[in-house]
């Protein structure tokens, strides 16, 4: 037989398109063109392929060798493509039967010695497998990941020989099972361990019961980043499904699986990245920081020294739950279902309002500090908190709070209550939020003697109405009432001090 037609597939982001690798070989001068759109890295799997083919005792075909990698049109990078194309060539030059990869895809860059390599992206490769409702040959170092899919036959190998032996029928391959990914480790970080600091306790619980986004602003060293950090603790844990969205997201990027599996990403990039290591992209577009907190938390310690173009590009995305990445010959989407958590101190020195040491900053420098935050980005933020210090007696007290554990029941259970309407408070807006609310007449009238006498906008009473809705959540109420929209007004005091309308 002088054809042959492998399965594999390309990696695209989060998608993994089918791929059929074409050989042909005809009579002529000895060579191999590859066609096909290939990177350069796919290019150069002709001179890997041949020198594992040989290395491992095969016939290397001395004939006119055309491979084509179908369809045409589809960007095919990286190494991935080595093991299809070598099998493709044992195929057609006879050295093995065609109807033995009859229901199999394979992926594979192979060393020139024959062995196999892991590739990225293994996890949507795995994924579009199970969907064609084939079986599926992968490098022994990708088996773990690959078999976190349920319902698809994993055939893990080592070697370019222990394939050929396994489809030629003489030493089959065991299908792979991996037990170690069946529950998410337990949370080594606890509420538990915040000192003092009710309200901003409080304010974590809300963000995590509505699926907020929360900011802190206080000086150093009052447990901003503390209460943070424990945010992924109280939240509910991740579905089989939301595990597998996560774990797709950082098998594009060549991150390991094993340890974070079934766990809310928790990511807190330095206030120097760029916009690109934020929200994604690149030459050859990859996922971001908010995609590798996708259902999990976004932590942006300093929020006032990230460059306001990073924080500007970051508005569409916090709406929309996903980055759309566009380049000239191709485009990537990439989730990107976050929550964020931000950081700052009220001013450049820290002190504005620390009753422990005095501030040092000019009125021109604190307003520039803080402008540099814009509207629309806070518009975005519905709980603003301020965090003071905390007495010496109260940091040292033994005494401790509720636990994660303890605080996760709730959140748990008022999210429960929100699914039932349709969705996270977070997300409602418009008549859907009106009617989820519910508020007497007088309880409307007097929010809005609220408003106007304390100089709150608009966008501030939409946010006011979210927070108090998650507020009745939380206290198992079909509807806010006044109690909850005077808590709600509480934790917009950063409207004042931030000077924002």
């Amino acid at each position: 037989m002088t054809l042959a037609v492998i399965s594999t597939r390309a990696g695209l982001g989060l998608d993994a398109p089918e791929v059929q690798v074409e050989v042909h070989l005809a009579n002529g001068l000895p060579g191999m063109t590859l066609v096909g759109l290939p990177e350069t890295a796919v290019k150069e799997s002709r001179e890997r392929v041949r020198s594992a083919l040989t290395t491992s005792g095969f016939d290397f075909p001395l004939r006119r060798i055309t491979l084509n990698l179908a369809p045409a049109d589809l960007p095919k990078e990286g190494g991935r493509f080595d093991l299809p194309i070598a099998l493709g060539l044992l195929v057609a030059s006879g050295q093995l039967p065609n109807e033995a990869l009859n229901g199999l895809e394979c992926v594979g860059e192979l060393a020139l010695d024959g062995h196999l390599r892991p590739v990225t992206g293994i996890l949507p490769f795995a994924l579009a497998t199970r969907r064609a409702g084939k079986r599926l040959i992968v490098p022994v170092d990708n088996a773990d990941e690959a078999s976190l899919v349920d319902g698809l036959e994993i055939l893990p190998a080592r070697h370019l020989l222990e394939v050929v032996a396994h489809l030629n029928g003489q030493s089959l391959i065991p299908s792979h099972v991996f037990h170690g990914a069946g529950t998410p480790q337990a949370e080594t970080l606890d509420l538990a361990d915040v000192r003092g600091q009710h309200q901003a306790r409080r304010a974590l619980e809300i963000a995590a019961a509505g699926g907020h986004n929360l900011l802190f602003a206080g000086p150093p060293g009052t447990g901003k980043t503390l209460l943070a950090s424990r945010l992924p603790g109280i939240l509910p844990p991740l579905s089989k499904d939301e595990a597998l969205e996560v774990a797709a997201v950082r098998s594009v990027t060549g991150l390991p699986l094993e340890q974070d599996w079934g766990r809310r990403p928790f990511r807190a990039p330095h206030h120097t990245a760029s916009a690109v290591a934020l929200v994604g992209g690149g030459g050859k577009p990859r996922p971001g920081e908010i995609s590798l907190a996708h259902l999990g938390v976004l932590f942006l310690d300093e929020l006032p020294e990230f460059s306001r173009h990073v924080l500007e590009v970051m508005r569409e995305p916090m709406e929309s739950g996903e980055i759309h990445i566009a380049r000239a010959s191709h485009e990537r989407r990439y989730p990107a279902r976050f929550q964020l958590v931000a950081a700052m101190n009220p001013c450049p020195c820290g002190h504005l309002g620390d009753p422990r040491q005095s501030c040092v900053c000019t009125a021109a420098q604190i307003q520039r500090y803080q402008s540099r935050l814009s509207a629309p980005l806070l518009d975005r933020i519905d709980l603003q908190v301020e965090v003071p210090a905390i007495p010496a007696a109260q940091l040292t007290s033994t005494q401790q709070g509720e636990s994660s554990h303890t605080v996760r029941q709730r959140v748990q259970a008022a999210r429960e209550r929100q699914q039932e309407r349709g969705g996270l408070n977070a997300q409602l807006s418009g008549r859907a939020l009106d009617d989820a609310c519910g508020l007497k007449a007088e309880d409307r009238a007097w929010l809005a003697e609220s408003l106007e006498r304390l100089k709150l906008s608009a966008r501030a009473y939409h946010r006011i109405l979210r927070v108090a809705l998650t507020l009745a959540d939380l206290s198992e109420l079909k509807y806010p009432g006044r109690e909850q929209l005077i808590e709600a007004i509480g934790y917009r005091q950063l409207d004042r001090m931030l000077k924002r309308g």
